[in-house]
C-alpha cells in the first residue's frame, strides 16, 4: 500500500488513546508533545503513563462514546477484537484511526522519526520493513546531531528578519541561506 506523506497539526485537537500499556504511553507522549489534548482510556495504566503529566486518564474500558468530538484515535488496547471495534467505529465516525496491532488496516501508519528541535525527518517503508526504516532513522541520528536544532533556530530568526525587511528580495536572500548551509556543522552551519 502507498501512503500519502503528511505532517499533521494536532495542536489543541482532542485525541484519544485506547490502551494504557507501554504502546499507549508512547502514543500519548508523542501526541502531547505535539500539543494535542490527549485522553487515555484504559482499565489499567502502566507506571510510565500513570506518572505522565498533562494527559487526561480515564480508568475504564473503551466506550463508543469516547470517540465523540475526537480528531484522531490510537487503538492500542492489547485486545485485537477491541482494537477492530474501535477501528470500525472510528471509520463510521470519520475519525482518523491507527491500530497498534494492525497498522496497515487503519487510516495511517507512523514513520520512524528523527527529531532535532524543529528539524523532523520521517522515514517510512510503507510497512514493508519497519527494521529498515528504523536503521535509516538511526543513520539520520548520526548524520544530524543536536547542533542542527540550534542552527535551525538561527536560520528561522534570519529568515523572519529578512522577510520583515522593507527591501525583501527573495533571490538575493537565497544566497544568504545557501552560504549559511555551506559552513561546517560544528561551526553552526549545515553540511
Amino acid at each position: 500500500m502507498k501512503y500519502y506523506p503528511i505532517f499533521l497539526n494536532v495542536k489543541d485537537r482532542p485525541c484519544l488513546v485506547a490502551g494504557g500499556g507501554q504502546v499507549g504511553a508512547r502514543k500519548a507522549k508523542t501526541l502531547g508533545s505535539a500539543g494535542a489534548w490527549v485522553t487515555v482510556v484504559s482499565p489499567e495504566f502502566c507506571d510510565h503513563l500513570a506518572e505522565m503529566p498533562g494527559i487526561r486518564k480515564i480508568q475504564r474500558c473503551f466506550d463508543p462514546k469516547d470517540l465523540d468530538q475526537i480528531f484522531l484515535v490510537f487503538a492500542a488496547t492489547g485486545d485485537t477484537a477491541v482494537n477492530r471495534q474501535i477501528q470500525n467505529l472510528a471509520r463510521k465516525a470519520r475519525v482518523l484511526c491507527n491500530s497498534a496491532d494492525a497498522p496497515d488496516q487503519g487510516d495511517f501508519i507512523l514513520p520512524a522519526v528523527m527529531n532535532r528541535g524543529d528539524l523532523i525527518c520521517a522515514v517510512s517503508t510503507c510497512g514493508a520493513s519497519p527494521a529498515l526504516a528504523r536503521k535509516i532513522r538511526m543513520d539520520l541520528d548520526q548524520a544530524y546531531g543536536p547542533e542542527y536544532a540550534t542552527f535551525l533556530v538561527l536560520m528561522k530568526a534570519v529568515r523572519e528578519k529578512l522577510l520583515g525587511s522593507s527591501g525583501h528580495d527573495p533571490m538575493a536572500h537565497k544566497h544568504i541561506f545557501r552560504t549559511m548551509m555551506k559552513k561546517p556543522a560544528g561551526s553552526g552551519g549545515g553540511k
